[in-house]
């Protein structure tokens, strides 16, 4: 009975971590810690540092399980998707509910004593942005994505403002180049699971557009990408490395996007250009470390 009862713990345990989407939590952790870093030029606080970190995941955890609930119909078409706590119904709505009110209360609380009042005002504008506006706007438009790139791009933002108290020219850059760097991350996630969006009816621009148009907005925003992550060298915010580096992967992004537009597979390009966006990402949030 022992052995039972240890194990349903570790399963409902299993379950709450998995409905708060942990691969999110650590991928926007990440660009955070970029953001901190960069503001922190030179100067670390390692406990506002954990402080930030720490409130912001619980914010983060909080728009997950919010989405999950708001999913779980659609989650249960889809083939990635229909195996989550909710759809299986492991985890029933009215838990996960108050399960995400608790993780935003904990969230909202260590920002709000360790942080400031603009790193816990940006934070809640991501929470309201994905939760309110993204899950339900990916339903009804194939532009729900770039909704969604407006709260991603925001942990940089909190990261940066939890040390300069101040939304600048720099904050503005980081949150500019995440929003664009998710829309190919985005779009070559939408090319090779199309069947499961299709199953879905999600209006993603692949189905609603065409692989065609979809490719020629990949290489927008890939050149957009590029042009913008160089201006934080330029007003002298990072430093030659951080401008070499990224220019450099920058035009490698550029260059597969651009290829895309005559490849014969599809999926195994968009697997390309999915990886590579991981690359990058991971590259310019350890540049930008560095440079603060």
């Amino acid at each position: 009975m022992e052995k039972i009862a240890k194990l349903t713990l570790t399963n409902h345990l299993k379950n709450f971590i998995l409905v708060s989407k942990p691969g999110i939590i650590m991928g926007n952790a990440l660009t955070a810690i970029g953001g901190f870093a960069l503001a922190s030029k030179g100067s670390f606080d390692s406990w506002l540092f954990l402080a930030m970190l720490e409130g912001l995941a619980f914010i983060i955890a909080s728009a997950c399980v919010f989405n999950n609930v708001i999913d779980r119909e659609l989650d249960k078409k889809m083939t990635r998707t229909q195996n989550r706590p909710l759809p299986k119904g492991t985890i029933s709505p009215k838990t996960a509910l108050v399960f995400a009110f608790l993780l935003g209360i904990m969230g909202v609380f260590i920002l709000s004593l360790y942080t400031n009042l603009l790193t816990l005002i940006v934070a809640l504008t991501g929470l309201v942005v994905y939760v309110f506006i993204y899950s339900f706007s990916k339903y009804k438009t194939s532009y729900g994505t770039l909704i969604g790139s407006i709260a991603g791009a925001i942990p940089p933002v909190v990261g940066y403002t939890a040390v300069s108290h101040r939304i600048d020219l720099a904050a503005l850059i980081l949150f500019l180049m995440i929003a664009l760097w998710q829309m190919p991350h985005f779009y070559a996630i939408a090319i090779f699971r199309l069947k499961d969006y299709e199953k879905g009816s999600i209006p993603v621009l692949p189905l609603k557009r065409g692989m065609l148009t979809t490719k020629v907005h990949m290489v927008f925003y890939c050149l957009a990408f590029m042009m913008v992550s160089t201006l934080l060298a330029f007003f002298d915010y990072a430093g030659p490395l951080y401008f070499v580096v990224m220019s450099l992967f920058g035009l490698a992004w550029l260059i597969l996007s651009i290829q895309g537009l005559t490849c014969k597979n599809d999926q195994k390009w968009a697997r390309k250009m999915f990886f590579f966006s991981l690359v990058i990402v991971i590259a310019l949030c350890t540049l930008t470390s560095f440079s603060g």
